[in-house]
């Protein structure tokens, strides 16, 4: 089984980044470094169904069907991950910590099987690197968006 995790430390509350990471207004703001990732019917509420919906490609729909399986605002949330209709379902976590002068976020992404999930985890690893050190910053510091 495959697995990454990514943390990074934001200079904002906890409160700001749960929230950059769980409006679904805010969310594509950071997503569109991969290829793009609206979530449709999405809430930060456990048992919620929803999905992602992205530019497909060659041999990707660009659609990832997920499930909240487990919330604990403003620290944890937990959901499934199916990229390819009828595969194994992986898990995403965001977790939350506050530290001297802001926010450790933690993002995981366990579950991958087999070959293609190697290869899977390993592209995903890369895109969501540059989500996370790029996009997320980048919303994290609009002065726009309300404290």
């Amino acid at each position: 089984m495959s697995e990454f995790r990514i943390t990074r430390d934001y200079p904002h509350p906890v409160e700001r980044v749960w929230r950059v990471l769980t409006d679904p207004e805010l969310v594509p703001r950071w997503t569109t470094t991969g290829r793009g990732g609206r979530p449709e019917g999405f809430a930060p509420v456990a048992g919620t169904t929803f999905r992602f919906l992205a530019t497909p490609v060659a041999g990707w729909r660009g659609i990832v069907d997920c499930e909240v399986l487990e919330v604990d605002a403003p620290a944890l949330l937990r959901y499934s991950w199916i990229g390819d209709e009828g595969a194994t379902p992986s898990f995403v976590a965001y977790r939350l910590q506050p530290i001297a002068g802001g926010t450790r976020f933690t993002w995981e992404h366990t579950g991958f099987t087999g070959i293609g999930g190697l290869f899977m985890g390993l592209l995903l690893r890369s895109v969501r690197a540059k989500m996370l050190t790029v996009a997320l910053p980048t919303v994290l510091d609009d002065p726009k968006l309300p404290a």
